[in-house]
């Protein structure tokens, strides 16, 4: 009987360490997805011959998917469970990812959007699931440590898809029309097969009851969000996050573009190795950031790193040659730490509001839509792409007056 127990606990393990790393591998799929969308701003504007605020509808379409369903998101988590809410995701990302293949066919920029929206649906109810089940795989003592190597996959996720645009959507010679719509067409194909893949495996793949199981008796999360209406100090947070993720997209979305107006001669292809270079820097931040929180109150280094960025965002927007581009490719370090620092000092003493609470956080990545179309608007106005850098500079104002509020309000955990 206990050489029966000891095997069936073995097991147990077993299943549970299957899960913990196909949960994690969730976190590089949603990487990949958001930054391939970079890549395809750069492609999409000359294969379509769009404007700026044209091409920046890519992340628009993108952000809206999250938008919209943050809140079912939490609210099929709540009735179905984490495993549920995360396949339910995967099949949405890869029908979104699909739609490329007509979409390619049709020659059309507004059905392109369409697809990218329906993936951005999947990453919702992925994004809202995966955090807490991560959390729940195994013991209460290791949640922590295994939601850091999670995050880990999430940088390296974007890094790959940059790379993996690179290579197989942008050329040295460029092309329009339909020559240039069925690019897109392996990398989507690649996608949708690896996501269903996944989801497959996570459906046959036992997870613990705290995954699997919803509450369906639970009262509602739409109940908090009255409360959380009348919290000045959360609303603060959730517009913080608005301002730090549309500069984020933003800088990100026009870099290429932005090479190749400050570096004569530079192709796309070669201008979105410098992306990859931007998403590594990111990805050592994160790591040297997680070091000084340790140490240091979250509020003042993110407080210490916004400002910084707001001189970087400064040079780019005023010095369109190499010095801009090594800014805004610099700027990705101090990025890093500023969207978990925010979620967490935004959630602090909610109590029981944490979760609509943490899902309007969500919500606000809406920023990246609203604030890179904007950006767009400005160069066409302008003339010029690096004028468009003063917005995420004013980002990053924002975020540093919200960290001088929170300052000793704690790091985070």
């Amino acid at each position: 009987m206990q050489a029966d127990a000891r095997v069936d606990r073995q097991e147990d393990s077993g299943a549970t360490k299957m899960a913990v790393m196909l949960t994690i591998g969730l976190f590089f799929l949603w990487g990949l997805a958001n930054n391939l969308n970079d890549v395809l701003i750069a492609h999409f504007r000359h294969a379509f011959a769009l404007s700026d605020f044209a091409s920046g509808l890519v992340q628009s379409a993108f952000y809206l998917g999250y938008f919209c369903f943050a809140i079912p998101a939490a609210l099929t988590a709540q009735r179905f469970g984490y495993k549920a809410t995360v396949i339910l995701g995967l099949l949405l990302f890869a029908l979104g990812a699909l739609l490329f293949l007509p979409a390619s066919a049709a020659v059309s920029y507004p059905f392109f959007l369409f697809a990218l929206f329906v993936i951005a649906s999947g990453l919702a109810f992925l994004e809202t699931a995966a955090n807490p089940m991560v959390a729940v795989l195994g013991d209460a003592a290791g949640a922590a440590r295994r939601l850091n190597l999670a995050q880990a996959f999430n940088p390296l996720g974007s890094i790959t898809g940059v790379a993996l645009g690179a290579t197989l959507i942008l050329s040295d010679a460029p092309a329009q029309g339909a020559a240039a719509a069925s690019a897109v067409r392996l990398p989507y194909l690649l996608i949708a097969l690896v996501v269903l893949a996944w989801a497959a495996l996570l459906a046959r793949t036992p997870f613990p009851k705290a995954a699997v199981e919803g509450h369906a008796g639970a009262a509602s999360p739409l109940a908090g969000y009255r409360q959380l209406l009348r919290r000045p100090r959360y609303l603060a947070g959730v517009a913080a996050q608005f301002f730090y993720v549309g500069a984020q997209v933003g800088i990100w979305s026009y870099l290429i573009r932005y090479a190749q107006a400050a570096l004569p001669g530079i192709t796309a292809q070669h201008a979105a190795w410098l992306l990859t270079l931007s998403l590594g820097l990111f990805m050592a931040g994160r790591f040297a950031g997680a070091a000084l929180l340790s140490r240091f109150d979250g509020a003042r280094l993110m407080r210490l790193f916004a400002l910084v960025n707001l001189g970087l965002a400064l040079v780019g927007s005023v010095w369109l040659g190499l010095p801009g581009v090594v800014a805004l490719v610099a700027a990705s370090f101090f990025m890093s730490i500023m969207y978990p620092t925010i979620f967490v000092l935004s959630l602090d003493g909610l109590g029981p509001l944490t979760k609509p609470g943490a899902s309007m956080i969500v919500m606000a990545i809406i920023g990246g839509a609203v604030l890179t179309a904007l950006m767009g608007l400005i160069s066409d106005m302008a003339g010029t792409i690096n004028a468009a850098m003063v917005v995420p500079a004013l980002c990053f104002l924002v975020v540093a007056a919200y960290a001088h509020r929170m300052r000793g309000k704690g790091g985070v955990a």
